[in-house]
């Protein structure tokens, strides 16, 4: 193991109303695959796009030494000269071009300005036999499989000559085989002196394949360790280290008899036939209740929600009860006559039309109700708007202002305030805090707290742990779209609802 290759000190980065990084350090050695884990939320990927020059500087604080020495990237292009490679979980590939083309797109071997493509694919087909991957260069990648386009973005990267690989949930894709074969060519880039950063939520591939581990939580650097000195439970404990009961003061809410029920929810990828999103999920929700949904990106948790709601193109099947009483439900138009509302975790592309509004954002989706036969009734449609105004103490001149102007937190409050109108008995909320300021927050719990008081049903899905734990009468936690745990409010602890959404714990069969 040679000396330190890559040292970012003291890392700060703000977005308007975010600290998201908080003086973070972090190391790398040649040679070495240094894992960084964290909750979602944690700074992981704002680090990881400071490093590969997404985030420029001058727009973070702190330094980045590369080989002892200071640099300063003000693109991505400058980041990849520099040697560093980031393979994000969003692929970068073009589909319609071959394997070769992709690997060496926009840096093809030309004579006399004109491509040689002959030099192109077979040094597309050396990089591919180094890497014993079977893959023919040849091939347009939309034929390709998931895992293999992940290899190829691998190989994309070694033809940079990247001296840092950066994988950002490289398995999320991929099958147990493929799993073996992406660890095989990393065990082989790690003896080429190849340094990685591997971030993963998956702790059991952390244990097999890194040599340190950095925690980070809350934008904040908890610590660095030898992977050898450590073990699961003591990462999660890191990861998850906040004290949730001083956030959230119990509520004491009088949960009636199950109101909804789901059973036998599958989803599969639209775009990747065969992978499911969502296998075979069910699950009930009691009058009065809010049962929280756990999981880490990608364990299919809005997909599962978009499913029952009848707004996921991917869903096989699903039966869903509502009193006891099965319901068939096809649309979001049928979901909302069935007393189903749904605040989803995008408000700017999902549930504001930010040019309308904000009256005609709360109305929309309850428009039937303040209808008549053949027209609508303004009056009431204006009072029952204002009245949610007030209620969810929307600030804004009036409730004749255009959506798109308000605050993250208001715009929000009208999207609870549209579904509220509804009328609804079961209220699903994917991700209600989601990029809203600490007082904006503080409401919306009181809200939530106030409607499960009131006797709806509350579905909650969030990214944010201590909300889930803090707010939830039963929390359930899934893991790679699967159910892995159950738990009352009171066994609902930190690390046993990590354990479970890492996989590293599961339901008794």
């Amino acid at each position: 193991m040679s000396g330190t290759l890559l040292a970012m000190k003291e890392i700060t980065k703000s977005f308007p109303g975010v600290k998201a990084l908080d003086g973070v350090s972090f190391d790398l050695n040649q040679g070495e695959i240094h894992a960084l884990v964290g909750e979602n939320g944690a700074g992981k990927s704002t680090l990881i796009k400071i490093l590969a020059g997404v985030y420029p500087h001058p727009e973070y604080g702190g330094e980045i030494m590369l080989d002892g020495s200071e640099r300063r990237f003000a693109n991505v292009r400058e980041s990849e000269h520099a040697g560093i490679a980031v393979i994000f979980q969003e692929l970068s590939l073009v589909k319609e071009l071959s394997v070769a083309e992709n690997i060496f797109l926009g840096r093809e071997p030309r004579r006399f300005g004109i491509i040689n493509w002959n030099a192109l694919y077979s040094r597309a087909q050396k990089l591919l036999d180094d890497l014993h991957l079977s893959i023919d260069p040849l091939s347009p990648v939309q034929n390709l499989g998931i895992g293999q386009q992940q290899l190829v973005e691998i190989a994309k990267a070694l033809s940079q000559e990247a001296r840092i690989l950066v994988l950002d949930e490289p398995t999320a894709a991929l099958t147990e085989a493929e799993v073996e074969t992406l660890f095989g060519i990393l065990g082989k880039l790690r003896e080429r002196g190849v340094a990685m950063i591997y971030i993963s939520h998956k702790l059991d591939e952390v244990f097999r394949i890194s040599r340190r581990i950095t925690v980070l939580r809350d934008g904040r650097s908890v610590g660095t360790e030898q992977t050898s000195e450590l073990d699961e439970s003591r990462v999660i404990a890191r990861m998850v280290g906040r004290e949730v009961d001083q956030i959230f003061p119990e509520a004491k809410h009088a949960l009636g008899d199950p109101i909804f029920e789901a059973r036998n929810v599958t989803v599969e990828d639209p775009t990747v036939p065969g992978k499911l999103l969502v296998n075979s999920v069910g699950f009930f929700a009691r009058k009065g209740e809010v049962l929280g949904i756990a999981g880490l990106m990608g364990s299919g948790r809005s997909e599962l929600l978009m499913a029952i709601f009848g707004a996921h193109p991917g869903r096989k099947s699903a039966e869903i009860f509502i009193d006891g009483k099965e319901v068939q439900i096809g649309t979001p138009y049928d979901a909302i006559k069935q007393g189903i509302g749904f605040v989803t975790e995008d408000r700017k592309r999902y549930g504001l039309i930010l040019d309308q509004t904000i009256l005609k954002n709360m109305t929309l989706a309850g428009l039937r109700r303040l209808s008549g036969r053949f027209f609508t009734n303004e009056d009431a449609e204006a009072a029952a708007g204002q009245r949610a105004a007030r209620d969810l103490r929307i600030k804004a001149p009036s409730v004749y202002t255009e959506a798109g102007t308000l605050s993250g937190g208001n715009q929000q409050k009208v999207v609870l305030a549209k579904w509220l109108l509804t009328n609804p008995r079961v209220l699903f909320l994917d991700e209600p805090t989601r990029g809203i300021d600490v007082g904006a927050k503080q409401e919306i719990y009181n809200e939530i707290n106030r409607l499960a008081a009131d006797g709806l049903a509350i579905v909650l899905v969030s990214s944010e742990l201590p909300e889930v734990l803090g707010l939830s009468d039963r929390v359930i936690v899934l893991h790679e779209g699967r159910v892995t745990g159950e738990f009352k409010r009171e066994d609902a602890t930190p690390e046993a609802v990590m354990s479970c959404a890492t996989g590293r714990r599961r339901l008794a069969a």
